[in-house]
């Protein structure tokens, strides 16, 4: 019989202990306002971040409207709603109730003078509809549309920069937009919040190369504010660098005729207005005139001469050479932003999007005090200032943009007696 063989004892060993969160040291122990951060949702992260942003920012407006005398506008020490209804809004406002004129008003040099022309209906006709179904008056439905509109803007933005940012990225890109120093104007009686929300709209798109739903948020968008024409000049840029690089990035020929139709259709809505001012009023110039009126206090009654703004506005601001050799400079300096490492990890796309609408307020802006407003539309740039992680950095920069908050209210927004500096 085949000798069986005995277990082996083996040596006896002391219980295993599994860690439970009490033995975890606290050093490697995950924090539970992290593992909560994590398992909140993007949007719900970019609802607060703009939440947040706009108490802060109403604080700053509620303590310059308290101390805010008379005006033109407002009574002293007017409420939030007719605080934020001043200079161009109440221009919005009488296009919502009034629209536009047939016959346009005329100086007593015979010049076409400031008139609604100038104010594009999408911003207006949102407001119109809200008041109609709320019964609330204009400052507080204007408000409230431009502060929705404002939010809407932040959500998309941060899809926009997933595109081509990482996640805290892409989220601190979200954090300067709602803290900007041009952020007040969002929730005021303007038209930059809705117009901005279908500009990240149209680019979102155009990244994502959905042409098809290009055309009617352009449409929309080239109502809202002026640039439809910059937005034609990006698309054919697109469809340009598409068309080169098509041996390792495809562009099939439906493709090829689709986009190469919504950059034509941006430039018929980039005249549409000016064409339907010449209709209604007659006058070809109706609309160029109206533009053109509110530089006449600087440099009198010209013809748009494209290209010639920005060099006329350095002179009368600095003087000759000076004015002329500052305003290369900027252009130069503009030119080498795009360049940039930071810069050109935003995407091509994006970057022809900046390069076109520069090259827009270049050609047609006569820069004053509210060219700092005319520059929001540059907003994707603000990618390439949150891609340094350094919590020091990030907060400096937050923090210099709410300074920048207040100062652009005090030089800007705040009406000192015969003031000069409209936003």
């Amino acid at each position: 019989m085949a000798e069986r063989k005995r277990p082996v004892a083996k040596p006896l060993q002391p219980p295993v202990r599994r860690a439970t969160p009490a033995s975890v040291p606290p050093a490697v122990r995950p924090s539970r306002w992290r593992a909560g951060y994590r398992a909140t949702p993007w949007w719900a992260r970019v609802v607060v971040i703009w939440a947040a942003s706009r108490v802060v920012t109403t604080t700053l407006v509620l303590l310059l409207a308290n101390v805010q005398g008379a005006n033109a506008w407002t009574a002293a020490s007017p409420g939030y709603a007719a605080f934020a209804n001043m200079w161009d809004a109440r221009w919005y406002n009488i296009v919502a109730i009034s629209g536009y004129p047939a016959t346009l008003p005329v100086t007593a040099e015979g010049q076409i003078a400031e008139n609604a022309w100038a104010f594009m209906p999408g911003f207006p006709a949102a407001v119109r509809v809200l008041m109609a179904l709320s019964g609330q008056p204009w400052d507080v439905a204007a408000v409230f549309v431009s502060a929705a509109f404002s939010l809407g803007t932040a959500l998309l933005f941060f899809r926009l920069m997933r595109r081509v940012l990482d996640p805290s990225a892409a989220l601190f890109s979200v954090l300067l937009f709602c803290v900007a120093p041009l952020s007040p104007v969002l929730q005021f009686g303007y038209a930059e919040s809705m117009y901005l929300f279908w500009l990240t709209l149209a680019l979102l798109l155009l990244l994502d190369r959905r042409y098809v739903l290009l055309f009617p948020v352009i449409a929309v968008m080239g109502l809202t504010r002026p640039s439809a024409l910059a937005f034609a000049l990006a698309l054919g840029l697109h469809v340009v660098h598409r068309w080169l690089t098509r041996a390792r990035d495809p562009f099939p020929l439906g493709e090829r005729m689709l986009a190469a139709s919504v950059a034509g259709f941006s430039a018929l809505v980039g005249v549409a207005w000016p064409v339907v001012a010449w209709i209604v009023t007659g006058s070809v110039t109706a609309y160029t005139g109206t533009e053109l009126a509110w530089r006449a206090p600087y440099i009198g009654y010209q013809e748009l001469v494209p290209f010639t703004a920005w060099f006329q506005s350095g002179v009368w601001w600095l003087g000759i050479p000076l004015g002329i050799v500052v305003v290369v400079v900027l252009i130069v300096a503009f030119g080498g932003i795009l360049f940039l490492p930071a810069v050109r990890r935003l995407g091509v796309d994006l970057r022809f999007w900046v390069a076109s609408y520069g090259l827009y307020l270049l050609a047609v802006f006569f820069p004053q005090s509210s060219t700092f407003r005319l520059l929001m539309p540059l907003f994707p740039l603000l990618g390439a200032i949150a891609q340094p992680r350094n919590p020091w950095y990030r907060t400096g920069v937050v923090l210099l943009c709410i300074l920048g908050q207040w100062g652009w209210l005090l030089l800007c927004w705040g009406v000192d007696g015969a003031d000069w500096t409209p936003p």
